[in-house]
């Protein structure tokens, strides 16, 4: 994504990230106390806050804390809070293969977000610098393949539990906007008969109630063939299958890596593009400065600057929330007006 100076004006220069890691959550009734990496610019108040939620994937660290630099380093680098849990799928961890939730433990991830929002007044005290800096009314999340997963469900998706079969509602008011980055989509015929077979709880995963806004980002390339029969247009689904308000960013050419978001030279990202993770870098930046910060312009400006360029990285596509209209008029049994 080319810069004008427009542009430039609308990131600023970055501040310098503090990072500190790992900060050690108490965690009660897990399997391990929770570990999380916390990045914050040196100078500024009133932060708002980002939780990013790791992916799966081959190597050791990306899985963790310690993943996702560019990402973490750059939100902070502009005024967000990154904190980043290493959840308990984690390879880092190695858990007995016989510890409920195992492998990916879909309950847990999402609980570990609600945890860190519960005490991110110890997060604040454990991080020098930090004490009194965080606006804790502004509070985003944002994950990574699975990590989006865990990310859909604290925006209000829905599941059936496979061991019980109840309805599983994780949805935490807290959390005002969120982005996807290769996030699963639906389940039921869309998914591989191993999918369907080893990750039950993917089957009967629900859009229909996620309203918290949010950037749902794809790859166009993105097959993902050990998940999903559908192809790309399946980790478009947290889009077209929710309500309002939400965006969706399509960048050509890219693949599960989304040119590298996990980490700096990453030998498992099939799409590597330094240009492709700038253009992610900003653009989710962007949306989640607008949608924190009512009033604030950047999601426009960035959008405007895609427009423009000759050569764009990806498109975007946007709707609204449908609003309920009264019909004027008396009823059939009396002067009140249908709704």
């Amino acid at each position: 994504m080319s810069e004008s100076p427009d542009t430039a004006d609308t990131f600023g220069s970055p501040t310098p990230v503090l990072s500190v890691g790992p900060v050690v959550l108490s965690a009660p009734g897990r399997a391990v106390d929770l570990e999380v990496r916390v990045s914050a610019p040196v100078t500024g108040n009133d932060l708002p806050v980002i939780l990013l939620s790791h992916g799966q994937g081959y190597s050791n660290h990306l899985s963790s804390l310690n993943g996702y630099a560019p990402l973490a380093t750059f939100w902070a680098a502009h005024g967000f809070v990154v904190i980043q849990p290493t959840h308990l799928s984690s390879r880092t961890l190695s858990l007995d293969p016989d510890t409920p939730g195992a492998p990916l433990y879909w309950r847990s991830r999402a609980e570990d977000m609600t945890r860190i929002l519960d005490q991110l007044d110890v997060i604040e005290a454990a991080v020098p610098r930090l004490l009194g800096r965080l606006d804790p009314s502004k509070v985003a999340i944002a994950g990574h393949s699975m990590g989006g997963h865990t990310a859909s469900l604290l925006m209000g998706a829905r599941l059936t539990d496979p061991d019980d079969g109840t309805e599983v509602d994780l949805a935490e008011p807290r959390i005002k906007a969120g982005v996807l980055l290769a996030a699963p989509g639906r389940g039921g015929d869309a998914l591989t008969q191993s999918t369907a077979e080893n990750f039950p709880f993917f089957l009967t995963t629900d859009f229909s109630k996620m309203t918290t806004p949010a950037l749902v980002v794809a790859g166009d390339k993105d097959a993902s063939p050990h998940l999903t029969v559908r192809g790309p247009e399946w980790h478009t689904d947290p889009y077209f299958l929710s309500p309002g308000p939400k965006a969706l960013l399509t960048l050509f050419d890219a693949e599960h890596g989304l040119g590298g978001v996990s980490g700096y030279d990453v030998a498992e990202t099939t799409d590597e593009n330094p240009e492709r993770v700038s253009a992610v870098q900003r653009l989710t930046w962007a949306y989640l400065r607008s949608e924190l910060c009512p009033g604030d312009s950047a999601w426009q400006a960035a959008r405007d600057a895609l427009t423009a360029d000759p050569n764009p990285p990806g498109r975007v596509e946007s709707k609204q929330a449908r609003r309920r209209h009264l019909r004027a008029g008396p009823t059939a049994r009396g002067g009140r007006p249908r709704q």
